[in-house]
C-alpha cells in the first residue's frame, strides 16, 4: 500500500464524513458538491485498498479500515494545529487565532471583554460560538475550540475550570405579583407558584432544582424555554416566576418590567469559568485572552437587594426599519 499519493485534502474530506455520519452533510460542511467528495472519498478507498465505510439501511458506518484512518485523520489535524500554532508562537501574541465558546448567558458580559482583547490584539483572528450547555458540552468533547466559558462545570470530563466571575441567580416576577415587595420570604411560600424554567441540562435550572430540593420543594413547572429571552418575556406577561442570572435581567428590574422576589437563601451564588480540556497546549492568543479575562474581570458582585414593586414603565417605540434574520 503506497499512501503517498493521499492528499491533504482527501482527508480532510474523509474525517467531515467520519464525523457527521453523512455524505451529504460532510458534504455542506466542506462546501462541496455531494458527487465531488464520493469521487474523493473513492479515491481514498482505493488508494488504501479496504472498503472505508459500510451502509446498512439509510446509514453508513465506518468499517475496521475506516475507524483506523479516522484516528488518524484526527491525530494529523491536532498535529498541524501545534504546527500553526508553534509558528504563531515565533510571531508573539499579536499574530494567530483563537477560538472561543460561551454560553448564552455569557453573551452578556463575554463578548464586550471579546471586543476590547480584538481592538488590543487586532493581528488575531477570533470565531466565537454561542450556545446552551449541551451544545458547548458535545463542542468541548470533539476539542472544537481553545477557551469554553460556562457556569456549571462538567463533571463527567476530565477538564481544567477556573473562576473568573460572579454570576449570582435572582428569583424574578410579573409586576403586581402577590409576593412582590414581601421582605425575608421563606422559600416554602414558592411551594405552589408555576415557573418558567430553562431546558433539562441548563446550569440556571440544575441550581435551582438543587435549591428547592434542599428545602423540600418541587415547584410546579408552567412552561420550559430554551432561552433567557424568552423567559423574561414569559415572566413578565404573567406566566410564572424564573430562577434567572442577573447579569441577564438588569434593565428589565430598572424598568420595572419584572420585579425581585426577597426570598431567604436567595441570590444563589455561581461563577464563571473558564473550562479547558487536561492538558490542552493553549495557542499564545488563547493564553492572551485568558489572562485578558482574569485582568480585566468584572468585579466581584454586591449583594443583590429586591427593591419594592413599581409600575412598568413601557420602553419607547422603536422606529420602524427593515427586518432581518
Amino acid at each position: 500500500m503506497n499512501l503517498r499519493h493521499v492528499t491533504l485534502h482527501q482527508l480532510r474530506i474523509f474525517g467531515a464524513v467520519a464525523q457527521h455520519g453523512s455524505f451529504a452533510r460532510a458534504a455542506e460542511a466542506m462546501h462541496l458538491s455531494p458527487p465531488t467528495l464520493s469521487l474523493q472519498v473513492k479515491q481514498l478507498a482505493g488508494t488504501v485498498g479496504q472498503p472505508l465505510f459500510e451502509q446498512l439501511g439509510k446509514k453508513i458506518y465506518l468499517t475496521a479500515a475506516g475507524q483506523t484512518l479516522a484516528e488518524a485523520c484526527q491525530d494529523l489535524d491536532q498535529r498541524l494545529e501545534r504546527l500553526s500554532q508553534d509558528l504563531d508562537a515565533l510571531h508573539g501574541v499579536e499574530r494567530g487565532s483563537l477560538r472561543v465558546a460561551i454560553l448564552t448567558t455569557v453573551k452578556y458580559t463575554v463578548p464586550k471583554l471579546l471586543g476590547s482583547f480584538c481592538v488590543a490584539h487586532p493581528g488575531i483572528e477570533v470565531a466565537m460560538q454561542v450556545g446552551n450547555r449541551e451544545n458547548l458540552l458535545q463542542r468541548l468533547a470533539a476539542n472544537q475550540d481553545d477557551l469554553y466559558i460556562m457556569g456549571q462545570p462538567p463533571e463527567h470530563m476530565d477538564v481544567v475550570c477556573e473562576p473568573f466571575a460572579d454570576n449570582p441567580l435572582v428569583l424574578v416576577a410579573p409586576p403586581g405579583h402577590p409576593l412582590a415587595g414581601q421582605a425575608n420570604l421563606p422559600p416554602q411560600r414558592l411551594a405552589h407558584e408555576p415557573f418558567v424554567v430553562r431546558e433539562a441540562g441548563s446550569g440556571t435550572r440544575l441550581t435551582a432544582e438543587r435549591f428547592f430540593a434542599q428545602h423540600g420543594l418541587q415547584p410546579p413547572t408552567r412552561l420550559e424555554v430554551s432561552s433567557h429571552e424568552a423567559i423574561k418575556q414569559t415572566v413578565a406577561g404573567g406566566l410564572g416566576l424564573a430562577v434567572v442570572s442577573a447579569s441577564t435581567v438588569v434593565a428589565e428590574l430598572a424598568l420595572g418590567e419584572l420585579v425581585q422576589l426577597d426570598v431567604r437563601g436567595f441570590p444563589l451564588l455561581r461563577h464563571w469559568y473558564v473550562v479547558t480540556p487536561r492538558g490542552k497546549r493553549l495557542s499564545p492568543a488563547a493564553q492572551a485572552f485568558k489572562a485578558w479575562l482574569f485582568d480585566h474581570r468584572p468585579p466581584a458582585a454586591p449583594p443583590v437587594r429586591p427593591v419594592a414593586a413599581r409600575p412598568a414603565r413601557r420602553r419607547a417605540a422603536r422606529p420602524a426599519g427593515p427586518t432581518g434574520g
